[in-house]
C-alpha cells in the first residue's frame, strides 16, 4: 500500500479523527462530509468568505484553501468544539448573530484574538475579523461582543408574563446558530443519493443543442443521470407572481441570460468528483439586449410583451408640469444604477427526498409556500404531495424569494427515486440567481419661495432581465415612493420594468426604492440651496404630518417622519459644526462632508392581498405551541413574533414551544420580504394568542383578569386568590389535534391604486432619516464614511435589540450600495471581485429608535427591514457634495466617477 493510500489522521476538537485518504481534499470538505462537522460553513471555495474558518494549533485558517495533508497531524477546532462558552454567551447577549452564516468564522477569528489578547480594544478586533464577512449585521455587534467577551455575566432572566413585548431579549434562536447546530441548506442529506450539477450558459442568449448524453452518461461510472427540460412532467415556468410566470426551470431550445441551466447531472453522492467537463452541449451565441435604452425597438423577448416591456407603473397628482414652470425654484437631474447583488454568504442549497408519496424538498428559501405551489406546478404533483421545510436561512434580502434549486431537486428524486442534493458554487449563485434592478432615473422638483414642495416629475427605466421575477412590483412600488415621505401636491411619476438579456432582476431589500431615493435626496439637496434654507430644516419644512395626503390621495396613519427628522437635529447642528472646524484645519484635498436623506416604506405588498396566518395550539399536557410560518432570514421573526404572541397570550416567552415554517405544520404566514412579517404575521399572532387565551377562560370559567401560569405538569388559571389546574386531558383533540388551538388570519385593509396611481396601497408605513459623515481625499477619489445617525420610526419597538441590528446591518448593505457595489456578469462573480463591506470599512454607527405608535399594527408596531438601507446612499452622496461640491449621478461612487465629478465641479470646496 502507497503512502497515498493510508487515511491521515488528525486531532480534532481534542480527539483524534482519521479522514478518507486523500490528502489534497479540502479541509472543509473532509470536515463536513467525513466528521458530520457541519458548523464549518462554506460560502465561497476561495478563501474570500472567511465562514470556514477553524483553528490550525490554534492559528486561524480557511478551511476551503487548506488541504487534508497540510493538517495532518495537527490540531483542528472547529466551532463545534470546547472553549467557546463565554465568547457565545457574548455573542448571544449582544445580538452578534443574525442569519448565523458567518457566525462559526468569526467566532473562529474571536477565539484566535482572545487567546493572545483576552480583553481586546475594538480596533484590534476589527482588524482580527477583517477577512470574515458579514452580510447581516454591519459588524458592530460582532465587535461589541468580541470585546466584552472577558466579561462573565449571568444568562439574563426571561421577561415576565406580559413583559415580552419592548424588552432586548436574547434571540429564541440564537443558540444554535453559535454552537454550529443549526442546519443549514448543505448541512443536511439522506445517504445513497445523488449530487446534482447544472450545466449552465456561458452566453446571455444563445440557441443551443444536445449531444449524445446518453453515451456521455454512460461513459462515466459515477454519473446517474442527465435530466433536461424534455424530462419536467408539468409545466416548465414559474415566476413570484403567477400571472407574470415565463421562467423555465431549465431552459428549452434558447438561453436568454447568462448562467442559465439547461440541463441537470445527478452524480452518485460517493464522494468522487463531480466534473461537467466535456458536456455535449453546443451553443450558438443570438443578438443579445444588454442596453436597456435598446430594449423598445429590439425583437420581444417574450411574446406577449411588445417593446419589451413588462409593467409600467404610474403615480399622477395634480398638474405637476404646470406647477413646475411657475415654482420659484427648481431643480433637475438624472441617476443611474448597477446591478448589485445580494451576496448572502450562504450559496442557494438544499436537499429532497420522499416520505411515503410526498416530495420533501428541505432548502434555504423566503417563501415556502411559494416554493410548494410553483415546484408542483412544475413537477405535475398535487400541493398535498410536495412539503417543503425550510433550512436555516443564511442570509437572504430578497434573492431567496426566488424559486431556484427546488423543482430541481424533485425532478431528479422523482426520475430516480433517491434523495438529491445540490450546492450552488458562489460563481453560479451570482451567476444565475437574482440582482437589485439597474436604474436609468430623471426627476424635475420645485418649490415656491418659502421653500414649500410644489411638484415632482420622476421617470425611471428599470432593467428587469431576462424574466419577470418581482419586476412588477418595482415598477408597482418605486412612483408610489418617488415623493419620498414629503408633501407635495403635484405628482407625474412613471416607472418601468423592461425585458433584457441581462441578469434577472428581483427583489432586494427595498423593491427600487433605494433607486428612486438616491435621485429624489440628492435634489432635494440642491433644491433647499437654491431656496436658500439648511437642508434639515428643508426637510422638516417639507415632511409629512398627520393628515396630510400623499401622492395616492391617502392619509396614513401614525406618520413618523417628523418625529425622526428632529431627533436627528442635534447630531446635524454638532456635525455642521464639527465638519467646519476640520474644513478650516485641514490640508488641501483632505474634505470633510455631512449629508442628510430621509424615507418612507410601504410595509407589505402594494395595492394586493397580503395574509399571514398564524396558529397557537394548547397540548392536553399543557404546553403552549406556536405555529408561525414566518421564515426567519436573520431579522428576528422567529424571537419577535413568539415576543407578541407571549404577551397577548399573558404568558413567559419561555412557555412557547415553537413550530417553524414547514407546509405539513404550519400555515402560510407568506412571504419574508417588504417589511411585512413583524406587522402582517405579528397581527395574526395576536389574534391568534387573544383569540387562545379566550378559549382558555370560557374553559376555566375565569375572567379577563385571571393569570395564566404554565408549568411542568399543566396549565394553571389564578384568580381571585385561586389557583386551578386546567383538566385538558378529556378533551376531545380539536382539528388541529389540540386540546384548545385558535388560528387567526390578518390581511392588511388596502385600496387598489386606479389608473392614475390613486388609493391606498399600504396600510402601514416605516419612515426613518439618516446622517452620514464623510471624509474624502479628492486627489486620490475616495471617501471614508465616518458615521452614521440613523433615526427610524418602528412603531413599537418589540424588541429593541434586534431592530438596531436591522438599523445597522441597512446601513452596512447602503453604504455598499453607494461606495463599491457593482455587478458585473463575467467580471465579477466572486467575493474578491464584487466587493462588500468588510470590518474595516463600517462607520460608527448611532441608531435612535423612535416609536409613533401604528394602530393597525401589532401593539404599534411597524415594519423595518427595508427601510433601514433606504437612506444611507443618498445620505453618503450629499455628504459627499457637502465636501467636494461635486454632484455625482452615478452609483457606486467608484474613485474614478468622484474625480471626474471634482474635476466638473471645478475641483471641489
Amino acid at each position: 500500500m502507497t503512502g497515498l493510500a493510508v487515511a491521515p489522521s488528525l486531532v480534532v476538537n481534542g480527539r483524534p479523527a482519521t479522514l478518507r485518504p486523500d490528502r489534497a481534499r479540502r479541509l472543509s470538505e473532509a470536515l463536513r462530509e467525513d466528521l458530520g462537522l457541519t458548523g464549518t460553513k462554506t460560502g465561497c471555495d476561495a478563501g474570500d468568505c472567511g465562514a470556514c474558518t477553524v483553528l490550525l494549533d490554534g492559528a486561524p485558517v480557511c478551511a476551503c484553501l487548506t488541504p487534508v495533508g497540510r493538517a495532518e497531524g495537527r490540531a483542528v477546532t472547529t466551532v463545534e468544539g470546547p472553549g467557546l462558552a463565554g465568547l457565545r454567551a457574548s455573542f448571544l447577549r449582544h445580538g452578534a448573530a443574525q442569519c448565523g452564516i458567518c457566525t462559526p468564522g468569526m467566532l473562529m477569528a474571536a477565539a484566535a484574538l482572545l487567546a493572545e489578547v483576552p480583553r481586546p480594544e475594538a480596533a484590534a478586533v476589527r482588524a482580527a475579523l477583517g477577512g470574515v464577512l458579514c452580510r447581516c449585521t454591519g459588524y458592530g455587534p460582532i465587535v461589541a461582543a468580541v470585546v466584552d467577551a472577558w466579561r462573565e455575566a449571568p444568562p439574563a432572566p426571561g421577561p415576565a408574563a406580559g413583559a415580552a413585548v419592548g424588552a432586548a431579549v436574547a434571540r429564541v434562536d440564537g443558540v444554535p446558530r453559535l454552537t454550529g447546530a443549526a442546519l443549514y441548506g448543505a448541512d443536511l442529506w439522506k445517504p445513497g443519493g445523488v449530487v446534482l450539477k447544472a450545466v449552465r450558459s456561458p452566453h446571455p442568449r444563445a440557441a443551443f443543442a444536445f449531444g449524445d448524453l446518453a453515451g456521455w452518461a454512460a461513459a462515466r461510472a459515477n454519473v446517474a443521470c442527465v435530466l433536461t427540460a424534455d424530462d419536467i412532467p408539468g409545466e416548465n415556468r414559474f415566476g413570484a407572481i403567477p400571472a407574470y410566470a415565463d421562467q423555465p426551470a431549465l431552459a428549452e431550445r434558447e438561453v436568454r441570460h447568462r448562467g442559465e441551466a439547461v440541463a441537470l447531472v445527478a452524480f452518485e453522492d460517493d464522494g468522487s468528483p463531480a466534473s461537467l467537463a466535456g458536456f455535449p452541449v453546443a451553443w450558438t451565441p443570438l443578438p443579445a439586449i444588454l442596453d436597456p435604452a435598446a430594449a423598445a425597438s429590439a425583437p420581444p423577448l417574450h411574446p406577449r410583451r411588445p417593446a419589451n416591456l413588462l409593467v409600467e407603473g404610474r403615480v399622477r397628482r395634480g398638474d405637476a408640469a404646470a406647477a413646475l414652470a411657475v415654482a420659484a425654484h427648481a431643480a433637475a437631474g438624472a441617476m443611474r444604477t448597477g446591478f448589485v447583488e445580494h451576496a448572502p454568504i450562504e450559496p442557494e442549497a438544499g436537499a429532497a427526498w420522499m416520505e411515503g408519496a410526498v416530495l420533501v424538498i428541505r432548502a434555504t428559501t423566503q417563501a415556502p409556500v411559494m416554493d410548494r405551489d410553483e415546484t408542483a406546478r412544475i413537477l405535475a404533483l398535487s400541493r398535498e404531495q410536495v412539503r417543503i421545510i425550510p433550512s436555516a436561512v443564511g442570509g437572504g434580502f430578497g434573492t431567496k424569494l426566488d424559486v431556484s434549486l427546488q423543482p430541481l431537486l424533485g425532478l431528479a428524486v422523482l426520475k430516480l427515486d433517491r434523495p438529491a442534493r445540490m450546492t450552488f458554487t458562489r460563481r453560479e449563485s451570482m451567476q444565475a440567481t437574482t440582482k437589485r434592478h439597474p436604474a436609468a432615473m430623471t426627476a424635475r422638483i420645485g418649490c415656491d419661495a418659502s421653500g414649500r414642495l410644489a411638484a415632482l416629475e420622476f421617470d425611471g427605466q428599470f432593467d428587469t432581465g431576462a424574466y419577470a421575477s418581482w419586476g412588477p412590483t418595482v415598477a408597482n412600488r418605486v412612483p408610489v415612493h418617488a415623493t419620498g415621505p414629503y408633501r407635495i401636491p403635484a405628482v407625474a411619476a412613471r416607472a418601468r420594468a423592461v425585458h433584457t438579456n441581462n441578469p434577472v432582476a428581483g427583489a432586494f431589500r427595498g423593491f427600487g426604492v433605494p433607486q428612486a431615493t438616491l435621485l429624489l435626496e440628492t435634489l432635494i439637496d440642491r433644491l433647499a440651496a437654491a431656496a436658500g434654507i439648511d437642508r434639515l430644516a428643508f426637510r422638516r419644512l417639507n415632511a409629512l404630518a398627520p393628515g396630510d395626503a400623499t401622492a395616492t390621495g391617502q392619509l396614513p396613519g401614525a406618520v413618523g417622519i417628523g418625529a425622526c427628522l428632529a431627533a436627528l437635529q442635534p447630531r446635524w447642528d454638532r456635525a455642521q459644526a464639527e465638519a467646519a472646524a476640520v474644513r478650516a484645519a485641514a490640508g488641501p484635498g483632505l474634505l470633510r462632508g455631512v449629508g442628510v436623506a430621509a424615507c418612507w416604506y410601504g410595509c407589505g405588498n402594494t395595492a394586493l392581498p397580503n395574509p399571514s396566518t398564524v396558529r397557537i395550539g394548547l397540548t392536553h399536557a399543557g404546553a403552549i405551541v406556536l405555529h408561525q410560518g414566518a421564515t426567519e432570514i436573520g431579522q428576528g421573526s422567529d424571537t419577535v413574533i413568539a415576543q407578541i404572541a407571549a404577551d397577548a397570550l399573558g404568558v413567559p416567552l419561555a412557555a412557547l414551544a415553537l413550530v417553524g415554517p414547514d407546509t405539513a405544520l404550519t400555515p402560510d404566514a407568506g412571504k419574508t420580504s417588504a417589511s411585512r412579517q413583524t406587522f402582517v404575521t405579528g397581527r395574526a399572532a395576536l389574534a391568534a394568542a387573544r383569540a387562545l387565551r379566550a378559549a382558555v377562560l370560557r374553559l376555566a370559567n375565569a375572567g379577563e383578569g385571571a393569570t395564566l401560569l404554565p408549568g411542568a405538569d399543566g396549565l394553571r388559571v389564578a384568580e381571585d386568590g385561586r389557583v386551578a389546574l386546567l383538566d385538558l386531558a378529556g378533551l376531545q383533540p380539536d382539528a388541529a389535534g389540540y386540546a384548545l388551538s385558535a388560528t387567526e388570519t390578518y390581511d392588511p385593509p388596502t385600496a387598489a391604486l386606479d389608473a392614475d396611481g390613486q388609493g391606498a396601497p399600504y396600510a402601514v408605513y416605516g419612515w426613518g432619516a439618516q446622517i452620514a459623515e464623510v471624509a474624502v481625499d479628492a486627489a486620490l477619489g475616495t471617501v471614508r464614511v465616518l458615521r452614521v445617525t440613523a433615526a427610524h420610526d418602528v412603531g413599537r419597538a418589540i424588541n429593541p435589540a434586534l431592530a438596531r441590528g436591522q438599523i445597522e446591518g441597512g446601513i452596512a448593505q447602503g453604504l455598499g450600495l453607494a461606495l463599491m457595489e457593482e455587478y458585473l456578469p463575467g467580471r465579477t462573480e466572486n467575493l474578491h471581485d464584487y466587493l462588500i463591506p468588510t470590518t474595516d470599512d463600517m462607520p460608527e454607527v448611532e441608531a435612535i429608535l423612535v416609536e409613533v405608535p401604528d394602530p393597525e399594527g401589532p401593539m404599534g408596531a411597524k415594519g423595518l427591514g427595508e427601510h433601514a438601507l433606504i437612506p444611507t446612499a443618498p445620505a453618503i452622496l450629499n455628504a459627499i457634495r457637502d465636501a467636494t461640491g461635486a454632484t455625482l449621478a452615478e452609483v457606486p461612487v467608484l474613485p474614478h466617477r468622484l474625480r471626474a465629478a471634482i474635476r466638473a465641479a471645478g475641483g471641489g470646496r
